[in-house]
């Protein structure tokens, strides 16, 4: 596949997703976090081009949404979709959802949304969710407690380019290797002639190395799972409270995942923490040693009275001792035992074994005050220990780098997995806040009933059902506040939400696939003459597309009779859908003007109502479903009705003005 023929996707961003394992499948499949992993994709970004991937593989020009108060709403049903996810991830995810005219993009969102409905969004899960994220790559590992030697050039460019994380050498002889062992902990022979050398140190001979680099550098595969731990865990876990089918052992993967810490590191080995705790400790141990020796030799001599006779001290002057000397004549054994006390301290101290030989080497037997220990053998036991810490900490990485570089991919399947039960779950709840149901297909126009709005101004549950279905054209008349226009924001929300394959609110719908939904709004005030002309351009637009058979378009059109003086307004309408019937499209025209717009009309125009049934207390009483056939009172009819009614002194001249409408 060329990535640059899908719209949006340049060079730069084919090179960044020609880095990932499968980037034909991540586009084809929508997968925004396997697409999110190319370097220098965010999730937004990964969305836009696999929504742009989604629509090239279904031959979707898109465009479905025509107007601004279209888009609109799309954005609102999207959003209350996106406010029911718990991870960044499914509201990025939640944007490759569209209205698309296309029906087999329709079929695989609804087969999608169908399964997703009958989802639990339980409260366990949603909070298990809450802890994944899309992975991540780690940084650049590098190594220096190991090397690779090699005799040849050749051997040695391949190494340096297909295991970047160590250093190469070229070795030219014994001595060289010799001098590498005794600066890395250990060190990797490429070369066969390295075989039974005798080396000092840990020096492998592995020509086949470079087949394998896990083998030497396991660290690159610990870092994906040591970057990821935390997230992997929270998948898994999240993978049992849901039961959901893993796609690997997570017995297996969660015993792994404790045996390695968050830094790369290997947990849970008491040896390793051994050494690690003796490197770390050594100079503190040391010196703690050095301070019980000297406090166990002055007490020893605070409590001796030593008696030297002239002839003894002359002759230690002449030659010339000091303290010393006398401490290895008179108090050898209190010296002695304050040296294996400090002994004994030390290698208790770091719990020392192989290497409990070195350490007592560190206090010497000739006698001095104070007691000073030998840095050289320190430092000696300092070099042995770390080697000791890092071959232990190479070989358990190596054989837990083992157990994980077979479950990367999929690892990655049970987070995407994790994720995308987040999308599914938000689906769920939002078919069930709203009581929702999947819509139907066929026919002509639209018809709702129980429709019940979640983007209005007042809880959902205070929201009155509304049953309204219509095909062809149709002007819809009502008092104001009476519904009409929330009745256009509903017919576009099911209309928009059905192209986009998922639950409408309503107890049932029936929708015509169309290729467009131009809907506009209600302007603000009366145009000037350059709008005016505009507008009049976008619905001859909108005509002329109907006309070419491009597929169906719904018209949603609120009070257009605002664009100029009314008597206009009403010719204009007219000829609007006189020419939109003609070509048999669906529309809905919000208007006051509905009885002058028939009047003026060639054909024969339905009309519907949102009907008042009366005023109480400065209300309006409203049925909010529109009345098939009937053109709805206005509110000033209504008002002078009830005046008329109320049998007063002035109800002669209220029922006078009744007689005008």
């Amino acid at each position: 596949m060329d990535l640059t023929s899908i719209p949006g996707i340049g060079t730069k961003t084919a090179d960044a997703l020609g880095e990932l394992d499968d980037p034909e499948g991540a586009l084809e499949s929508g997968d925004v976090a396997a697409l999110a992993r190319a370097p220098g994709i965010s999730e937004g970004r990964a969305a836009r081009i696999a929504r742009a991937a989604i629509r090239e593989s279904h031959d979707d020009p898109g465009g479905f949404a025509a107007t601004p108060r279209a888009r609109e709403i799309y954005r609102d049903a999207l959003a209350l979709l996106q406010e029911r996810t718990v991870t960044d991830y499914g509201a990025h995810r939640l944007e490759t959802l569209y209205p698309s005219a296309v029906q087999s993009r329709i079929a695989e969102v609804r087969e999608f949304a169908q399964g997703a409905m009958e989802r639990d969004p339980d409260e366990r899960v949603l909070a298990a969710l809450a802890d994944v994220d899309p992975l991540s790559a780690p940084g650049t590992v590098r190594i220096r407690d190991r090397c690779l030697a090699t005799r040849d050039a050749e051997v040695y460019a391949t190494a340096r380019e297909r295991i970047p994380e160590v250093s190469v050498e070229l070795v030219e002889d014994k001595r060289k290797l010799s001098e590498l062992a005794r600066g890395y902990a250990t060190v990797v022979g490429l070369d066969e002639s390295f075989a039974g050398a005798d080396v000092e140190g840990d020096v492998r001979v592995e020509p086949d190395a470079l087949d394998d680099p896990e083998t030497v550098v396991p660290e690159r595969t610990l870092a994906f799972f040591a970057h990821n731990r935390t997230n992997l865990q929270a998948a898994a876990r999240l993978h049992r409270i849901a039961g959901l089918d893993a796609p690997c052992d997570l017995d297996t993967l969660e015993t792994a995942l404790e045996r390695l810490d968050d830094e790369g590191g290997i947990r849970g080995d008491a040896e390793l923490d051994r050494l690690s705790t003796a490197v770390d400790d050594l100079d503190a141990a040391v010196s703690e040693a050095e301070r019980l020796a000297n406090a166990t030799l002055r007490e020893a001599i605070e409590e001796r009275d030593v008696t030297i006779e002239g002839t003894d001290l002359l002759s230690l002057v002449e030659r010339g001792a000091g303290v010393d000397s006398l401490l290895g004549r008179e108090l050898a054994d209190e010296y002695a035992e304050a040296v294996e006390r400090a002994r004994e301290e030390l290698v208790e101290t770091l719990e020392l074994d192989d290497t409990e030989a070195i350490a007592r080497r560190a206090f010497g037997d000739e006698p001095t005050y104070p007691v000073e220990h030998d840095e050289s053998v320190v430092g000696r036991l300092r070099t042995e220990l770390t080697a000791a810490r890092d071959r232990r900490a190479a070989r358990r990485k190596r054989q837990l780098a083992r157990d994980l570089a077979g479950m990367r991919a999929d690892c990655e399947r049970l987070v995407e997995r994790a994720l995308e039960l987040d999308v599914e779950l938000a689906i769920a709840r939002f078919a069930r806040d709203f009581d929702c149901t999947m819509p139907a297909f066929g026919g002509e126009g639209v018809a709702i009933e129980g429709g019940q709005s979640p983007l209005l101004d007042v809880p959902f549950a205070e929201a009155e059902p509304v049953d309204y279905g219509v095909d062809g054209v149709t002007l819809l008349s009502g008092v104001n506040s009476g519904g009409k226009t929330s009745t256009l924001d509903l017919i576009a929300l099911v209309v928009t939400l059905a192209h986009m394959g998922l639950p409408v609110p309503a107890e049932s719908a029936r929708v015509e696939r169309v290729a467009e939904l131009h809907y506009h709004a209600k302007t603000q005030g009366t145009l000037d003459a350059g709008a005016f002309e505009s507008t009049l351009r976008e619905f001859a637009a909108v005509v002329t597309d109907v006309g070419a058979d491009n597929g169906g378009v719904l018209v949603l059109v609120d009070e257009l009779e605002s664009i100029t003086e009314p008597g206009a307004s009403a010719n204009i309408m007219a000829g609007i859908l006189e020419a939109l019937d003609e070509r048999g499209a669906t529309a809905v025209f919000v208007s006051h003007l509905a009885s002058e717009i028939r009047d003026v009309a060639d054909v024969d125009i339905a009309v519907d109502g949102i009907e008042a049934e009366g005023i109480a207390d400065g209300e309006l009483l409203v049925d909010r479903s529109p009345v098939k056939g009937k053109l709805a009172r206005s509110t000033p009819e209504l008002i002078v009705e009830k005046l008329a009614e109320e049998g007063d002194e002035d109800s002669e001249f209220y029922a006078s003005l009744l007689e005008k409408f």
